[in-house]
């Protein structure tokens, strides 16, 4: 809770993946890959419930062994390739209103696939956002990126490139373009009236956050995860 605001943190976790066959259980520095962010939202202050939304009875039984809330197995109709995101969360949030008689004033959406959380990240994006809830009404975390989108390429069948984006201009030199950032999965936080109004984390008042560079990666393959890996051990020492 913030000055009175409640919070709900929703982990979303299927047991299905086409790019990293049982990602979310996948072992990572020896935790399964969502243990990572249900210990990180445990560490934050702000957060009253934790939920982790699946249709996986392994995963059910591991979040609940380590501390989150799941109080139903996600339907089937909410753990294909075609569900969305938004659908997930809006069906968590009227279970918690029809069924526990509960409602919050900020939801966070917390990606296990984003696990290099520093431990105030979310109380911090929840203060920022909370402090201007008079001017936004959702944060999202993003970091800088590198691979600037004014060099992407296009590949044609015939193996010709060509500029992705045509009408962004190169500079001469890279550290000379303009800073490009990518929302990546650390957290997206909104006001739940908002986020259910619009369907969306990138409401039309949305404000970043701004990470650090080791945190500039998600996991949907195994070299993502043996990147994530590596970095794990060189910023936080984990075994």
């Amino acid at each position: 809770m913030i000055e009175g605001h409640t919070v709900i943190a929703i982990i979303p976790a299927r047991g299905g993946s086409k790019g990293l066959p049982g990602k979310n259980l996948r072992s990572l520095c020896g935790k399964p890959l969502i243990v990572w962010t249900i210990e990180k939202a445990q560490r934050a202050r702000h957060v009253d419930v934790i939920l982790v939304t699946t249709d996986s009875g392994e995963i059910a039984e591991v979040a609940r062994l380590r501390g989150a809330a799941v109080p139903f197995l996600r339907p089937a109709q909410l753990a294909t390739d075609q569900a969305s995101t938004y659908d997930v969360i809006r069906h968590a949030l009227e279970y918690y209103r029809d069924v526990e008689e509960r409602e919050f004033h900020y939801t966070v959406l917390l990606e296990p696939t984003s696990p290099l959380r520093e431990d105030d990240d979310v109380d911090r994006m929840l203060s920022k956002l909370h402090g201007r809830a008079q001017d936004f009404d959702a944060i999202v975390s993003v970091g800088r990126v590198t691979e600037h989108p004014s060099i992407m390429m296009r590949l044609a069948i015939d193996d010709t490139i060509a500029p992705f984006c045509p009408d962004l201009v190169q500079a001469t030199r890279r550290q000379d373009n303009a800073p490009a950032y990518f929302p990546f999965g650390v957290a997206y936080i909104a006001k739940t009236a908002a986020l259910l109004e619009e369907n969306t984390f990138y409401t039309r008042r949305c404000m970043g956050y701004l990470i650090k560079r080791y945190q500039n990666y998600e996991i949907d393959d195994i070299h993502d995860l043996l990147c994530v890996e590596s970095v794990m051990r060189y910023e936080w020492k984990v075994p």
